[in-house]
C-alpha cells in the first residue's frame, strides 16, 4: 500500500513540475536596456513668427519589457537632444534682406511607450506620453540679438528667449528591425503652448500678433542598440 502511495505521490509532483515549467514559459517576461542615437528636425507650428526646422542630435536609453505572449511591448524611456529652430529677423522692421536667426533648445523627455506588434517584435508602431523640460531659446549668433523678428515693428530677437519651459507630448513612430538592433523614426508633438510665457512679458508686439501661441514639433530618426 506505501508502495501505491509512493507511486502517486511521484506522478503528482511530476505533473504539478510539468504545470509549473509550462506556464513560466507561457508567461515569460523578457527584460532589455535600449541605448539609442539619432537625429532631429525641430520646429514650432505658430502663427506669430516665420519659422525654419532646424537639424540637431539626440541621445538616450531605455528599458524595455518584452511580453511574448501580448501583442504589445513596454518601455520606458528617457533622452536628451540639442535641437535647433530658425527663426526669420532682419535688421530693422522694413528691412526687405530677411533672414533666419538661428536658436538652440536643449530638451530632457521622459516618455512611458507601448508597442504593437505588426510583424512580432520586428516591426512596431510606437505610442505613448512624455514629459518634457527644456532650457530657454539661445540665439547662436549674439550679434543678431537685436534684429527685429519678421511681423513686428520692434519685437527683437532676442525678446523671445524666455519661452515656457515645461511641455506635455504625444509620440507616434515605427521601429524595425532585429533582438538588438532597431531603427526608429518617432513624431513628437507639445500639446502645451511652447510660447505661454512669452504673454507675461509684457512684450512689445506693435506690427503683429498681440498673442503668442506655439506648439512645438519634432521628428526623431535613429538607431538603437538592445542589450
Amino acid at each position: 500500500m506505501k508502495f501505491k502511495y509512493r507511486i502517486l505521490l511521484v506522478a503528482l509532483c511530476t505533473c504539478f513540475v510539468t504545470k509549473i515549467d509550462a506556464q513560466h514559459r507561457r508567461y515569460k517576461i523578457q527584460n532589455g536596456i535600449g541605448i539609442t542615437g539619432a537625429l532631429t528636425q525641430y520646429n514650432l507650428v505658430t502663427d506669430n513668427f516665420n519659422t525654419k526646422k532646424g537639424n540637431g542630435w539626440l541621445i538616450g536609453a531605455s528599458a524595455t519589457v518584452d511580453l511574448p505572449n501580448k501583442w504589445y511591448n513596454m518601455s520606458y524611456i528617457i533622452q536628451l537632444a540639442e535641437n535647433k529652430l530658425g527663426i526669420e529677423t532682419g535688421a530693422t522692421g522694413l528691412a526687405t534682406n530677411d533672414e533666419f536667426s538661428e536658436y538652440k533648445l536643449f530638451t530632457a523627455q521622459i516618455a512611458l511607450l507601448g508597442h504593437i506588434k505588426l510583424l512580432n517584435t520586428n516591426l512596431m508602431i510606437d505610442a505613448g506620453p512624455m514629459l518634457q523640460y527644456n532650457s530657454d531659446l539661445e540665439l547662436k549668433d549674439d550679434d543678431q540679438s537685436n534684429y527685429i523678428i519678421s511681423g513686428y515693428n520692434n519685437l527683437i530677437a532676442s525678446d523671445i528667449e524666455d519661452i515656457s519651459n515645461f511641455n506635455v507630448n504625444g509620440v507616434i513612430g515605427l521601429s524595425a528591425g532585429f533582438d538588438n538592433f532597431k531603427i526608429k523614426a518617432h513624431y513628437i508633438y507639445g500639446f502645451l503652448n511652447t510660447l505661454e510665457k512669452l504673454n507675461d512679458q509684457n512684450l512689445d508686439t506693435t506690427g503683429g500678433n498681440t498673442t503668442f501661441k506655439g506648439n512645438q514639433s519634432m521628428i526623431v530618426i535613429g538607431a538603437m542598440f538592445l542589450f
